[in-house]
């Protein structure tokens, strides 16, 4: 075992190694229509957009959005870039304590957490590094976590096709933290299993007793 700390999609096939995540379209509102929104909302909240501080707001938040959501423009085999190889390794690679940070589709509000990903390769490996840009690629959308996990865990199964995959995501909601139920501390866990994870229990509990939930972790 290799131990490392550290969107809908179609997946289609390039000469039939690699995944490639079709990516949106270019949008249908322009950057300006967008501010307008934000000015919009301003308005809404009852407050003054043309005063001094908040005269620029409508840009940064175009702009923080854009970032935040940069996911939907990223493709699989962009950011692989080749680097999948192809090595006699049959054992567990596992990096944990991925750090993740995405937003509710449901407020647009932060989803902040970590994301653990394993799997057993057969014939293939991946650079360590892109298991966790696969993680923020997905992570920078509007989500739910149990999609984000099954993102993930979908993604290495299709580039690799490995002997399993496994995925834990640990997260707080900042939806539930700072409106609603209002519950500081809470957090959700999800997983994701494929392969002989999903067969073969023993396999699964090696791995969920390497990432088992740490109460000081967010």
């Amino acid at each position: 075992m290799t131990l490392a700390k550290s969107k809908p999609d179609r997946v289609e096939k390039i000469d039939n190694k690699l995944p490639l995540l079709t990516t949106t379209q270019k949008p249908p509102v322009s950057e300006e229509e967008m501010r307008q929104a934000v000015r919009t909302l301003l308005l809404g909240l009852g407050e003054d957009p043309d005063r001094e501080g908040l005269r620029d707001t409508p840009k940064r938040v175009v702009k923080a959005l854009k970032f935040l959501t940069s996911g939907y423009h990223q493709s699989l085999d962009e950011l692989l870039n080749g680097a999948v190889f192809h090595e006699d390794a049959n054992e567990m690679v596992l990096v944990r304590d991925i750090d993740l940070f995405s937003s509710c589709e449901h407020h647009i509000l932060p989803i902040l957490g970590r994301a653990h990903v394993a799997y057993i390769p057969d014939g293939k490996v991946i650079g360590l590094s892109k298991i966790a840009r696969i993680c923020e690629m997905y992570g920078r959308r509007l989500q739910v976590q149990e999609r984000l996990t099954a993102q993930i865990a979908d993604a290495l199964q299709g580039l690799l096709q490995p002997k399993g995959v496994a995925v834990v995501v640990e997260a707080s909601h900042m939806c539930m933290v700072m409106r609603g139920v209002q519950k500081p501390g809470s957090w959700t866990s999800t997983s994701a299993v494929r392969g002989v994870f999903a067969d073969d229990a023993k396999t699964r509990q090696e791995f969920m007793s390497l990432v088992r939930h740490n109460p000081a972790l967010l």
